[in-house]
């Protein structure tokens, strides 16, 4: 008797098509017809065009002024002072004056602004070494490679912190002053402290920790960055527990902005003292500033910016606008996707007869 052949090939070894060999499950796809793509159109370019109405109404609830420093006013001559190399480490202040139309009203935050600078280059952003950040004392001496050329000076002494970002910190520093009449003034106080997200200031920065040293003992043997004033142990003199990798303006400054413009939080308005319980009222302001950040070798330009913000943000009007826009072309896409179905598709051929 014939043995029965064996078929070969991928397909041998496949199952027999039984219910206890082959699973069967019930399956639902969807038959998309006009009726059910059309309403579904419309129904989202409603909800995105009332989602950016409202998004947009939020935003201009806040109040934001900027006041561009680069050159005005009495900060003219500092920044002629900055073109020079010769005259980079001179100390120069000067002032702005400025006006708010409105009261600040609720919590007011300072920031400064820069225009132009790239931090979103890939050799700038890779220009740091966490190990040092987070307070490894072996690296500390030994920076990592991604610092080059910003890991050690000429006579081998490493830098701390390395790299470009570092290198390039924001150094201007500002005092508000309110005046409510003319010839007083008043000081505008600011919490320079709680400036820096959470998990920055507790995980990803730490100064190094040696039992029975201070820390300036710790950085004995590092030098500061090239075009830095002062050894990172020194950025706050006032505050002996800000200084060092922990300094919140260092942590500010060291997460990388994703645009040319942009500006990073400096201060937050202190609303203990009477006056400005409820923000900064309408009236007469000016800024003292101590210049020190050049800005002419990048074509850039410096702004201190004063905003309130709401439950989404600050005043920024992309988002807004982007719904607004999104949900119109939905609703133009769906209004002639019906002209053409009334048209020449079942429906329009069904009236027609």
């Amino acid at each position: 008797m014939a043995k029965k052949k064996v078929n070969a090939g991928p397909l041998a070894r496949r199952p027999d098509n039984s219910a206890f060999k082959q699973q069967r499950l019930p399956a639902w796809s969807p038959m998309l017809t006009a009726e059910t793509v059309l309403p579904f159109f419309f129904l989202m370019g409603v909800l995105c065009v009332l989602l950016g109405v409202w998004l947009l109404l939020t935003v201009r609830g806040t109040r934001e002024i900027k006041v561009d420093y680069t050159d005005a006013g009495t900060c003219k001559t500092c920044y002629e002072m900055r073109e020079h190399s010769t005259k980079a480490h001179q100390s120069c202040s000067c002032a702005v004056s400025f006006s708010l139309s409105e009261s600040f009203t609720g919590n007011v935050f300072f920031y400064y602004g820069l225009v132009n600078f790239h931090q979103n280059l890939r050799r700038y952003m890779d220009s740091r070494d966490d190990g040092q950040l987070v307070g490894r004392i072996k690296k500390l001496k030994n920076p990592s490679s991604y610092c080059e050329p910003f890991a050690r000076y000429k006579n081998n002494t490493p830098i701390a912190p390395c790299g470009a970002i570092a290198n390039s910190m924001f150094n201007d520093s500002f005092v508000l002053h309110y005046h409510p009449t003319e010839g007083t003034s008043l000081p505008v106080p600011l919490y320079r402290k709680g400036i820096a997200w959470y998990t920055d200031k507790n995980v990803k920065f730490s100064n190094p920790e040696v039992s029975n040293e201070t820390l300036s003992q710790v950085f004995q043997g590092t030098a500061r960055p090239f075009y830095w004033q002062k050894p990172v142990y020194e950025l706050d003199p006032s505050d002996p527990n800000n200084n060092g990798f922990i300094n919140e303006d260092l942590i500010v400054w060291m997460r990388e902005a994703a645009f040319p413009n942009f500006k990073k939080l400096y201060g937050i308005l202190n609303r203990s003292q009477t006056v400005f319980s409820d923000g900064l009222p309408a009236g007469n302001y000016s800024v003292n500033i101590s210049y020190n950040y050049p800005v002419e070798y990048f074509q850039g330009r410096k702004q201190v910016v004063l905003t309130t913000v709401s439950w989404f943000g600050g005043q920024n009007h992309f988002l807004p606008i982007a719904y607004i826009v999104t949900g119109g072309i939905i609703l133009m896409v769906a209004m002639a996707l019906t002209g053409v179905y009334l048209k020449v598709g079942k429906g329009g051929i069904n009236m027609e007869e």
